[in-house]
């Protein structure tokens, strides 16, 4: 019995049932809302993420993985809120985004940083009991930089000193997860024990398949975010993903927000209207079954391939 970390408490991974891998309960600049909390509404904002919630679990959702990281607006309490009022199991990381580093952690080495990890792993995250259930990186256009490989290099030490798996978010375009690999690799990290997020960007196969070559998970987990890949182009190559055998690797998901500061009012419905937490079940599963993607490889996707990444268990089929 392998046991994961919700923000409720430990569940066992045999029980994580339909899971949305990649899904945030709000995405918020940090300091701005310390310095002008009058631009907010805490009330609102725990309401629109209760709601987004209930919406996914009409069509059988059981966990939500929320890999938000510092900067990008991490609450503990924001989570527990949302799994009270919902009995959603939710999961949430520990980590750094693709920002330049706070200074108190660029004068520092990669060991502290590990061990800032590690402390949310073992001890507790912003104060509380709740554990962080896997490790959260990222490399984003900018490409590596000096900040980021040391916080890669952090993260993969983080993992092997506590078993934790890594999500890293990726830039397919100048072919990060690529570079994320190789430190991963450098470090000592099982390949089984990532998942590059956002592999879905693209639909340039001939990249995918030499992420895949690494042995990690992927993320076709940005489902209703158009303008970076229009819908057809992504169900397509999940289409064909799965044709060529490589369902067991593949995770299904959106990364909407139910709450986002990034852009002003109106802008999200009008750029990407079907970025949401539903999307995936009123218009993404019926095209890939209308593809010949089987109940049996959707059931993998969105069942099986996240408990096997959140335990770390066993290494996926070849």
């Amino acid at each position: 019995m392998t046991l994961l970390e919700t923000v409720s408490g430990p569940v066992d991974a045999g029980e994580l049932g339909l899971t949305l891998v990649h899904e945030h309960m709000r995405i918020s600049s940090e300091s701005l809302r310390a310095q002008y909390p009058h631009l907010y509404d805490e009330d609102e904002e725990r309401k629109r993420a209760v709601a987004e919630v209930r919406r996914a679990m009409e069509h059988g959702v059981k966990t939500i993985v929320d890999p938000v990281a510092m900067d990008f607006g991490r609450d503990v309490r924001l989570a527990r809120h949302v799994a009270e009022e919902t009995g959603v199991q939710l999961l949430i990381g520990t980590g750094l985004g693709y920002l330049p580093l706070p200074q108190h952690l660029a004068r520092r080495d990669v060991d502290y940083l590990a061990d800032v990890f590690v402390h949310d792993i073992e001890e507790g995250i912003q104060g509380t009991d709740v554990k962080a259930a896997f490790l959260k990186c990222a490399v984003d256009e900018d490409g590596m930089t000096e900040d980021l490989d040391k916080v890669l290099r952090a993260i993969s030490r983080a993992s092997l000193r506590t078993g934790r798996p890594i999500m890293a978010h990726s830039h397919p375009a100048n072919r990060s997860g690529l570079a994320e690999m190789a430190i991963f690799e450098e470090e000592g990290v099982e390949p089984w024990k990532v998942q590059i997020a956002h592999t879905g960007d693209t639909d340039d196969l001939d990249y995918i398949e030499e992420v895949l070559e690494r042995g990690p998970f992927i993320g076709m987990d940005r489902f209703g975010f158009d303008i970076a890949l229009p819908h057809k182009r992504r169900v397509a190559t999940v289409v064909e993903l799965c044709r060529r055998g490589h369902a067991d690797r593949m995770h299904l998901s959106q990364d909407a927000a139910a709450t986002i500061d990034w852009f002003p009012p109106g802008w999200m419905e009008r750029a990407v209207p079907n970025w949401h937490f539903t999307w995936l079940f009123e218009r993404v599963l019926p095209d890939l079954r209308e593809g010949g993607v089987t109940e049996e490889q959707i059931e993998t996707m969105l069942e099986r391939n996240p408990a096997r990444w959140l335990s770390g268990a066993a290494e996926p089929s070849p």
